[in-house]
This record gives C-alpha cells, sequence and structure tokens, in this order.
C-alpha cells in the first residue's frame, strides 16, 4: 500500500476544536491539501485563512478527500458524523482511508470499520494522548487499532502530529488503549490536586514543593503542566472536563462489561461530575481543584494566584 504524501493525499479533516484546530494546522504546514467542516465555521477560520478548503458537510468533505480524519467529542457526534445522511460513510468513495482520533467507545469504533468495510473503504482507530500542549506541539502519542498495514501507510501523516505512533491490534484496540491512559490521568490528577492541598495546608510555598517533587518519583506530566495552571487559578481548558467525564464513563462501563472493579476510577468519575454541577464541564481537567477545595472548604491562594476561577 502505498504510504500517504503531501503529493499523493487530500486530507479531510473534521472537528475544529480545542486540540483538533492544531493538529490540523500542523497538515496544513506539511503541504497536505486539507478540506475541513467543523460545527462552528468561525472556529475553522484560522485554517481556512492558511489554505484549508471548507465544506458544509462531513459528506462533503469525504467526497473531497482520499484520507478523513475525525477530531470531534462524544460518541453521538462520532455516529452522526459517520452515519447520518450528511455524514462520511454518505460521501467517502471506494478506497478512502477513515481515521477517528476520537476518544470513543469501542464498539462504535469496530462498527465504524464494519460498515467501511462493506463499503471498499478502510477504518482504524488513533486517538491521542498530550492535549492542548501536546496538539500545539506536535508531541502526541497516538494510539492505533485496525489494520496494521494500513497504520503503516499513514505514518508519515501521523509523524506530523505526534512523536510517538504506537500499533495496539484491532479494530478499536486504540481505543482501549487510550481508556487505560485515561486511568492512569484520572489517578494523577486526583493525587496532584490532594497534595497541593495539602501542601498549602501545612503553610508550604507551593512553588517551591512541586520544585522538588518534580524531580523525585512523583515526577509526571500533570505536575509540570497543570499544577502551575492550578496555582496561577487557570482553569482554562487544555482538555474539557466534560469530555473526561465521557471518557471515564466509557471506561467504567467497558469495566462493567469485563466483570472489573475499578474503585479509583469510580470515586474520580463522581469528583468530575461534581465539577459539571460547579459549572466547570468546559473548564480544563485540573478543575479538578474546584471540587476537592468546596469538599474541604478551602480555596488555595498563592503570591501567584492572578486570575479567579
Amino acid at each position: 500500500m502505498q504510504q500517504i504524501t503531501p503529493d499523493h493525499s487530500h486530507i479531510g479533516w473534521i472537528g475544529t476544536g480545542v486540540m483538533g484546530a492544531s493538529m490540523c494546522g500542523h497538515l496544513l504546514q506539511a503541504r497536505y491539501a486539507v478540506t475541513v467542516f467543523s460545527r462552528t465555521k468561525a472556529k475553522a477560520q484560522p485554517l481556512l485563512d492558511r489554505g484549508a478548503s471548507w465544506e458544509e458537510s462531513p459528506r462533503g468533505v469525504a467526497e473531497q478527500s482520499t484520507v478523513i480524519i475525525t477530531m470531534v467529542g462524544f460518541p453521538r457526534d462520532v455516529r452522526e458524523v459517520y452515519f447520518g445522511p450528511e455524514g462520511v460513510l454518505a460521501g467517502a468513495r471506494p478506497g478512502t482511508i477513515l481515521i477517528d482520533m476520537t476518544t470513543t467507545e469501542p464498539a462504535l469504533t469496530r462498527e465504524i470499520e464494519a460498515a467501511a468495510s462493506a463499503r471498499g473503504l478502510q477504518a482504524i482507530d488513533a486517538p491521542v494522548s498530550g492535549g492542548d500542549v501536546g496538539a500545539r506541539n506536535a508531541t502526541l502519542s497516538i494510539m492505533t487499532g485496525g489494520n496494521r498495514e494500513t497504520v503503516e501507510c499513514l505514518r508519515p501523516l501521523f509523524e506530523c502530529l505526534g512523536k510517538k505512533m504506537v500499533y495496539q491490534g484491532g479494530p478499536g484496540a486504540g481505543q482501549h488503549t487510550k481508556l487505560c491512559n485515561q486511568i492512569v490521568i484520572a489517578g494523577t490528577m486526583v493525587g496532584v490536586c490532594e497534595s497541593l492541598l495539602y501542601g498549602f495546608k501545612a503553610g508550604l510555598d507551593l512553588s517551591q514543593m512541586l520544585e522538588s517533587i518534580r524531580g523525585g518519583a512523583a515526577a509526571c506530566w500533570t505536575l509540570d503542566h497543570l499544577a502551575p495552571r492550578i496555582l496561577h487559578r487557570d482553569f482554562d481548558p487544555g482538555f474539557f472536563a466534560e469530555h473526561f467525564v465521557k471518557d471515564m464513563g466509557i471506561a467504567l462501563d467497558e469495566a462493567k462489561r469485563m466483570n472489573l472493579a475499578l474503585p479509583g476510577l469510580t470515586l474520580v468519575h463522581g469528583l468530575y461530575q461534581r465539577v459539571q454541577v460547579l459549572g466547570h464541564g468546559r473548564s480544563g481537567t485540573h478543575a479538578l481543584m474546584l471540587a476537592l477545595e468546596e469538599l474541604s472548604d478551602t480555596v488555595i491562594v498563592t503570591p501567584s494566584s492572578t486570575r479567579t476561577s
């Protein structure tokens, strides 16, 4: 199978949110021809200004493209984008490759793959991790599932988006891997937030405390990138809290199906539902701190707290 390159491929991109816009921008920078659709055209305007073309529906994008990438929000959005009357499957030509980079239900991924195969198309799942920082810097980790030969031919394209692409197995394997990723992040996030609360009540200089623990066994991406945002009361999204609630819900449903008990994930899922009740579903995942502060009747205030929540 021929590799995907700027000289031989026309990319369709559907979804220009917090991460999708940056990711699509990297493909434009790599000289790929790109056709875009987003529910809100204004969000795609910076990409159009850089040379992307616009279509009024996923079907219109599919009719123009040899590779179609979707990066949307919820499973219902994925289903509509692929199976709706103006969806990708209604417009894609035989031989087209479909790549869903949304985190969604593994069963839905397998359903898309089966429907695509019946139409002479190829579909893979390729969810990512790295948040807004990874999307902007093209350092995402990409977890792929589907036909291995198809995945390998896409490697030049994926190299524009991330620093690591690992093949995980058949259809849905990429999604299962992403859910493993989200389980780890859930436990890490609650640990980071509780650490900051504890340090604050103990009277520590939280910046100095972070400087110490970042260099030891607690070192992690969340400490480096999100703990400083918490100290500045900057809860702008790198990844929406409501999307994380969705991901954890999918993981818990899959765990139930596999007869697994995941008490840690269940706890954190409930805390994030409280974040939504507090009106911060569209804030970043580090807004978990707001729910924990409410439970402790404590608000972290530091010299670097220059913003309000």
